[in-house]
């Protein structure tokens, strides 16, 4: 695709800014690679420290990936501010900073395709870059704009932190099983970023073409995916600038999805439902017994069968061999009864899930137990065509008090017992306005099946399907908060 003439570039006019930013600090205080493209960049100049007639800040559009949580919409929104006042300090204009939650009231532009159209008709005029970062992603914006002055906006570009599986992964569908090492996507906690006319080809697609899959599941894969388009679009560039780990050229850093908000959570507020089966009673209960159960004060094994050596809670339902509906809806009924001791959270977790209920503890002390609150690995069904999302039951569903008291009095439940619980309780949760939050350290999945730069950046709060792996190992190396940092990874 050739390149076309530039738009005329405005003159910088900083000075009105300032007041704008002083209102946004005092309101939120301060913050406590795959090469293979059809284009060259330019040659960078070594001595360049701000942008120096190439791009300016103001036609950069960074799209914070926040959420609705009142947690997560504070740490946005603090991003913002930062980014902000670094362009005031360049002396540049603003530019444009989105927070994603906040572009419409569509819960479903969490994955970022069904926003494209609304950021293509609104900025692309007069926008030369989309950078999307997470919340917790720290920008050097005097860096990051001479990285993208090395690259043409007026071609397609897609550039970030190059990611890639080491085997084939039933979460990526096992794409590119044959050689999956030679597919790379985009790190989140790095950023990354589209040029305005490789965002504004990716708008008209959405508007006109059919997604070939109902479900999101790995965010970033997927959108790489889409982006490549089977070969016909560019594959994500690798650009060194764009980090996670603090380096002295990097235009992007990351700090951690496990969030210090204080003293873990205690014990006796989180209550622990675990569903089983008479079947898994002598194995797959015994893992649990071996590894995570003696972290957890208030847990209850719930099973089609009472089993006293566990023990085990019949609830009166048969299993089904899939979905567990009719099961889960039990459980969050017994958990506002008088049956079980009060508690704050509720974890529902299957027998197959291995879980750091440390982690958790510290994760959940960020969180208002007095707002509906859905926490886990978000997945998400039919959202460019207003769908809905939900927390994975493998990876563990988190729910506060008032989510279960709000789903429960709401009549919402199950077609049937053997329904998929989780995505009926994520159509329950959207009907009645309670987003899920999300969080990558939840895992639908097992380490193997997981970038291992990713993984090992992260302190994972859990992993499922601990049959098909050695689940002490994996517990050990993964989940126990003795364990040594996983550097050699």
């Amino acid at each position: 695709m050739g390149a076309t003439e530039a738009a005329p570039r405005r003159a910088v006019t900083p000075g009105h800014t300032h007041t704008l930013l002083a209102a946004l600090l005092l309101c939120l205080g301060p913050i406590t690679g795959d090469t293979n493209t059809r284009h060259t960049p330019k040659t960078p100049d070594p001595l360049a420290h701000i942008p120096a007639g190439g791009e300016l800040v103001e036609e950069v559009v960074f799209i914070i990936q926040s959420q609705k949580n009142s947690f997560h919409a504070r740490r946005g929104s603090q991003r913002k501010v930062e980014i902000l006042q670094q362009a005031a300090k360049l002396g540049q204009e603003p530019p444009a900073v989105l927070l994603l939650h906040e572009l419409s009231d569509y819960e479903g532009n969490w994955s970022i395709l069904p926003s494209l159209p609304h950021l293509s008709t609104s900025f692309s005029h007069n926008a030369s870059w989309f950078v999307f970062i997470e919340e917790e992603t720290t920008v050097t914006l005097a860096a990051l704009m001479q990285v993208l002055s090395r690259y043409t906006a007026q071609e397609e570009w897609f550039l970030g932190k190059r990611l890639h599986d080491n085997e084939a992964s039933i979460i990526h569908h096992y794409a590119f099983s044959e050689d999956p090492v030679s597919f790379g996507y985009p790190d989140p906690a790095a950023g990354w970023a589209l040029s305005v006319s490789l965002l504004h080809r990716l708008a008209a697609r959405i508007r006109h073409e059919p997604l070939k899959s109902d479900f999101t599941i790995d965010l970033k894969h997927e959108i790489a995916l889409f982006i490549w388009e089977e070969g016909s679009g560019p594959r994500l560039t690798a650009a060194p600038e764009f980090c996670t780990r603090p380096g002295e050229k990097c235009a992007t850093t990351f700090t951690s999805y496990l969030h210090n908000c204080g003293e873990p959570l205690s014990q006796r507020d989180l209550f622990v439902a675990v569903k089983t089966c008479r079947r898994f009673h002598s194995d797959r209960v015994q893992v649990i017994k071996a590894t995570w159960e003696k972290e957890a004060e208030l847990l209850e094994y719930y099973s089609d069968a009472a089993d006293p050596s566990i023990p085990t809670i019949d609830l009166g339902l048969p299993n089904t061999e899939r979905g567990h509906c009719g099961k889960t809806f039990a459980i969050l009924k017994r958990f506002l009864s008088k049956s079980v001791p009060e508690a704050d959270w509720l974890l529902i977790v299957d027998d197959d899930t291995l879980i750091s209920l440390p982690r958790l503890r510290r994760l959940l002390r960020c969180y208002d137990p007095r707002e509906p609150v859905s926490l886990g690995e978000r997945y998400g069904y039919g959202l460019v065509q207003n769908g809905y999302s939900y927390a994975t039951g493998g990876g563990g569903m988190v729910l506060s008090r008032a989510a279960v008291s709000t789903l429960v009095s709401s009549g919402c439940s199950c077609y049937s017992d053997d329904a998929p619980d989780d995505m009926v309780v994520g159509m329950c949760l959207t009907s009645l306005g309670v987003p899920v939050t999300h969080s990558p350290l939840f895992h639908q999945a097992r380490p193997d099946d997981y970038s291992k730069a990713l993984v090992s950046m992260l302190q994972p709060i859990s992993f499922h399907k601990h049959w098909n792996v050695d689940p002490i190992d994996v517990y050990k190396h993964w989940l126990q908060e003795d364990t040594h940092p996983r550097d050699e990874l």
